[in-house]
């Protein structure tokens, strides 16, 4: 079967758009028919297919399609619901259609399509989805396969369910706590451009005209004005240009780790830098033991979730001492990266077996202390940026008050 996407108008005459899941083209020009829909164009749709339709210059770009994405949140309802129907008994190519009446995001169908596809075909649920890792990590497919090879796999799903859902909560407080603070300096960076650009310009040409000599402050504020007024494209061209070459650098081997490095070392912001790989660390490799994925395959991939080079390094370090038949808990420790106590929880729990259950303990320990940091830091911003703007204010004030005085007093 397929999925199409078509374009025409109801009953009503009102026009529509969507996607239907069909084995052809009659196929479903017929179903719409029958749901009271008329399709006036009908193209089927496949992941990854150019967003394009027609040919020479008559060809149709759809941009739309090049910006569709699928959420994290997307996939974890899917991954909820799938792990029901599975649960209720239902054969997993019909729990696959009946998914695709459930979800609304037209790239998530489509992808769902091409998935229950090949399991129709005889493919496994973790290879179909192995085609699609934009969509489905690395992570996701190792505990699907896992699920599938132990006859756990409504257990797994679920999950799948709750980490995906804790990685939501993480990312949305990490993103809410820095959005008040991004949006205040966006707003004061275009206030002291405004200032410099289009007032102070006039309020020294009204001072000029009394030619009277000016305070050192105002002279400071009118030659950093006349510099951005008349240097501007080569501060924009001096940021574009470092930008690009810090980019640069920071792709190669050395620039990542020293980069990585110092967010580690960073005053305050180290500290949560750290506390979330940490927390990533511990709950991801907490889920893929408990699903029966083997603990060199889980390092490989906790090693790609922590996003940080230098734990990275330390993780993968940690894995080969796996492999040579010692512990984990040894090499994590000499790295010096993770606190102690979370390498002296490792070690109770690689003694007792007992290994996934005490990392999902510190996961919660660290995704709750997170949580209490972010909640603190917003708190700190708010007055730090507040005094900075109004130190800038204070600034241009005082430094166009003072000569208005001084005038005052000679006029006097």
């Amino acid at each position: 079967m397929a999925v199409f996407e078509y374009k025409g108008f109801d009953a009503n005459g009102k026009s529509v758009a969507g996607v239907i899941d069909a084995e052809g083209a009659k196929t479903a020009r017929s179903k719409l028919r029958k749901q009271g829909l008329f399709p006036t164009d009908l193209n089927e749709q496949r992941a990854g297919a150019k967003a394009a339709k027609g040919s020479g210059l008559n060809v149709e770009i759809d941009f739309s399609k090049y910006f569709e994405r699928v959420s994290v949140q997307d996939v974890a309802t899917l991954t909820s619901q799938l792990s029901t129907l599975i649960g209720a008994g239902i054969p997993m190519v019909e729990a696959l259609s009946a998914m695709l009446d459930q979800v609304e995001n037209d790239k998530l169908r489509i992808i769902l399509a091409e998935v229950r596809d090949k399991v129709n075909e005889g493919s496994t649920l973790a290879d179909a989805m192995t085609g699609h890792p934009d969509v489905f990590s690395g992570l996701y497919v190792n505990m699907v396969r896992a699920g599938e090879a132990s006859g756990a796999l409504e257990t797994v799903l679920l999950r799948l369910t709750e980490y995906t859902e804790s990685s939501v909560r993480l990312r949305g407080k990490l993103i809410s706590a820095m959005i008040y603070p991004v949006l205040m300096t966006g707003v004061g960076c275009a206030i002291v451009v405004g200032l410099f650009v289009f007032v102070i310009p006039k309020m020294r040409s009204i001072f000029d005209s009394f030619g009277e000599e000016l305070p050192w402050i105002t002279s400071m504020l009118f030659t950093i004005s006349d510099f951005a007024t008349k240097w501007w494209w080569l501060i924009a061209l001096l940021m574009g240009v470092g930008g690009y070459f810090f980019r640069r650098w920071k792709k190669t081997p050395a620039g990542t780790m020293k980069w990585d490095g110092w967010m580690l070392a960073v005053p305050v912001f180290g500290r949560m830098n750290r506390l979330v790989a940490v927390a990533r660390f511990c709950r991801t490799l907490s889920t893929l033991l408990d699903a029966g994925v083997p603990i060199l395959q889980a390092l490989g991939i906790v090693s790609t979730v922590v996003e940080n080079k230098v734990m990275e390094d330390a993780v993968n370090a940690a894995a080969k001492n796996v492999t040579e038949g010692q512990s984990l808990a040894g090499p994590l420790k000499a790295s010096s990266q993770f606190p102690p106590i979370v390498t002296h929880m490792i070690a109770i729990g690689e003694r007792t077996g007992e290994l996934e259950n005490m990392l999902g303990k510190v996961a919660d320990a660290y995704e709750t202390e997170v949580d209490n940091l972010v909640t603190g830091l917003t708190s700190l911003l708010e007055p730090i940026l507040i005094l900075m703007m109004g130190g800038i204010v204070a600034f241009v004030a005082l430094a166009i008050l003072l000569p208005m005085l001084n005038m005052s007093s000679m006029a006097g």
